[in-house]
């Protein structure tokens, strides 16, 4: 059956909605930052009716992610009036716990994840206050695919919405749901180092190649079949999968035997 984005669209907006009356909250919270995910995930939510609480948190944010942004909001603000802009710069609690913290420079990986963390902690101020839901914005992809995410970052969330849509899928919502061009067009990326860095750059796939890996492993492809790219490709998504594994399922729980 084909991919249809308005079906698709629909059921979202009844499900947040359906969400949000069983959790008896008001309204929603959802982190932007100029990229796709982000941008569906906030007009999906808008949609609803409810209250959205759009919260834009940049912590030494690259030019190009603070104007998409910028015009996402812009952009919402117009067609939604249940529309909540609010601007947080993280940036001087960003330093000022790294001071604190006293990481190694070259703890690239620490820094980023900080960064991550300190804005799930802002979400989730604005939504205690809100009476709201924080709203994840990861796709299938890098949900359960590879696990792009930081735990307890932008992993930390209410609800997702778009987690079982992979890339090209929010791709095909966003054009549907008239997500600005720039938007669009922009190379995906997590907007956690500061410099113009893609998602593509980091894993060593493109979204594309990484659907297709997903899509074999699925289909319980033989990887002896595979040849070049592909298999390189292959061999990304099973390790980042593996390597990820512990951000995908339940935390540990140590059970105590009865006896004892």
């Amino acid at each position: 059956m084909s991919f249809r984005p308005n079906k698709v669209i629909a059921h979202i907006v009844s499900w947040l909605d359906s969400y949000a009356v069983n959790a008896n909250a008001k309204g929603f919270v959802v982190g932007v930052s100029g990229g796709i995910d982000s941008a569906v995930t906030a007009t999906l939510c808008l949609m609803t009716g409810r209250p959205v609480y759009i919260m834009d948190m940049p912590i030494l944010q690259a030019s190009t992610e603070l104007s998409r942004s910028l015009e996402l909001r812009e952009s919402l603000s117009k067609r939604f009036d249940n529309t909540n802009i609010r601007t947080v710069s993280l940036t001087d609690t960003y330093e000022a716990l790294q001071a604190t913290l006293s990481l190694e420079s070259n703890a690239d990986l620490a820094h980023a994840n900080t960064r991550a963390r300190l804005r799930m902690t802002a979400l989730y101020a604005i939504a205690a206050e809100r009476n709201a839901l924080v709203v994840g914005t990861g796709n299938k992809i890098e949900d359960f695919g590879v696990g792009f995410f930081t735990k307890y970052g932008d992993g930390g969330v209410d609800l997702s919405p778009i987690a079982d849509l992979v890339k090209s899928e929010v791709f095909a919502l966003g054009l549907e749901l008239c997500v600005p061009q720039s938007i669009l067009d922009a190379a995906p990326t997590d907007g956690l180092w500061g410099d113009e860095r893609n998602d593509e750059d980091q894993i060593g796939a493109s979204y594309p190649e990484l659907e297709q890996a997903m899509a074999f492993i699925a289909n319980s492809g033989d990887p002896s079949i595979l040849e070049g790219r592909p298999l390189e490709v292959y061999n990304i998504y099973t390790k980042l999968n593996a390597q990820n594994r512990h951000k995908m399922v339940p935390i540990p729980v140590c059970t105590i035997p009865g006896d004892l």
